[in-house]
């Protein structure tokens, strides 16, 4: 007889667009379960947030009724969220702010509400998909462009049994920075400043100089991991294993060793704060690709049509421009910039909070020349605000972990 496991995956989520991934790859998500050594259960869960995109609630509850005949979807509505902020009332001495804090809607919080809804409901391992993202790797061979479905689950279900978290691989477009032309030397310079001062632990000018000038910022798939081959466990570079939001499978039976996310109000970065918690866990990198469709422009790819070239994301798309998402981003990167380099390096963190702030300065006028109708000098302002109050965030930061494994100890 088989041995039974719980699979869920995460959508946190608010576009429709989500609706669109489970619909059409919900066979393909059975196929590679039915082929595994064990009995594996698929719960879908959707938390989804209004606000995001200002998007309808009924746009979320477009999932068809095969699926519904085939897996289990579980929504995780505010109503959800409120019930059991009550029930975490009654069972533990947390206070409702504390409770607020970790629940909830939001970048970390969205999250961190998914990941113990899971964990409350018993499941297994947690596989967090992204609702811009398809199993599907882009191959670039001796000019020709060419697809190789991921077999995203299997991958994952194979390779964590014995370890706490594995981690797969971006290809597409995997930063929602725009194709610039850095041709020119002044333009480059002032650029490179820029990327330089917003950078993280995934964005930085190498590897999108890299990009630019060879790839017209689209990241290609390595054939080799994408036909599955090669698998190593990553190291502390710094201070973090450093892992995507997405792709990413969590070990719920060794929660010991699974931190939160965390972002500081109104910024990014969740992904980043959860990885410097891993120093005790394990992390495997594994043989797997997710095509992040940042920009929305190849929606068609869930329907397995996929387009012979990759075009420079620098064009319109549904009426919301590229430029307005990268510079929305870039808000939300300068927003967790101060307390990622607080935690990097407290001693020198006023020495490194004014050289980002000089190479931000230095470059606003070309940002704002190259993104014609955005003020890039509102950045300067977020990362004072936001350095400000670094030692608070800090405080939240770990505060956000302490409830975490409060409320690991409910069930």
């Amino acid at each position: 007889m088989k041995e039974k496991i719980e699979l869920g995956i995460g959508f946190v989520t608010g576009r429709p667009n989500v609706c669109n991934i489970i619909n059409n790859y919900f066979k393909d998500m059975l196929k590679q379960v039915n082929n595994l050594e064990k009995d594996t259960k698929i719960t879908v869960f959707i938390l989804y947030d209004l606000n995001y995109t200002k998007a309808n609630k009924k746009d979320f509850y477009k999932i068809i009724p095969e699926v519904y005949r085939n897996i289990s979807i579980r929504y995780i509505t505010p109503e959800n969220i409120e019930e059991e902020k009550q029930k975490i009332l009654s069972k533990t001495r947390l206070k409702a702010k504390e409770i607020d804090m970790f629940l909830g809607n939001g970048h970390a919080r969205g999250r961190n509400t998914l990941m113990y809804f899971a964990y409350q409901a018993n499941i297994d391992y947690l596989l967090f998909w992204d609702d811009d993202e398809y199993p599907v790797a882009n191959i670039m061979e001796q000019g020709k462009l060419t697809w190789k479905k991921q077999d995203n689950i299997n991958m994952h279900l194979k390779n964590i049994d014995n370890t706490d978290i594995t981690i797969g691989y971006h290809c597409g477009y995997i930063s929602p920075i725009p194709y610039v032309n850095i041709n020119d030397e002044r333009v480059a310079k002032e650029f490179k400043n820029f990327i330089e001062a917003v950078s993280n632990d995934i964005v930085s000018w190498k590897s999108i100089k890299s990009i630019m000038e060879n790839n017209n910022g689209v990241t290609y798939a390595n054939k080799e991991i994408a036909k599955g081959n090669g698998i190593y466990e990553l190291k502390i570079q710094g201070i973090g294993k450093w892992v995507a939001g997405s792709t990413l499978c969590l070990n719920l039976q060794h929660i010991d060793k699974i931190p939160a996310f965390y972002n500081p109000k109104n910024a990014r970065g969740e992904d980043t704060f959860f990885a410097t918690r891993l120093e005790n866990s394990k992390v495997l990198k594994i043989p797997v690709y997710h095509f992040h469709d940042g920009f929305l422009m190849y929606t068609d790819i869930i329907n397995s049509k996929y387009p012979s070239i990759l075009e420079k994301a620098n064009i319109n798309i549904s009426g919301i421009s590229i430029e307005e998402r990268f510079f929305n981003a870039t808000i939300g990167w300068i927003r967790y910039k101060p307390l990622l380099m607080y935690i990097s390096d407290k001693e020198n963190y006023r020495e490194n909070l004014e050289i980002v702030n000089n190479k931000l300065k230095s470059c606003i006028s070309t940002m704002n020349t190259i993104f014609k109708g955005y003020d890039f000098n509102v950045l300067i302002n977020e990362l004072k605000k936001y350095s400000n109050n670094v030692e608070n965030d800090y405080k939240n930061y770990l505060k956000t972990n302490e409830i975490w494994n409060s409320l690991k100890k409910v069930k």
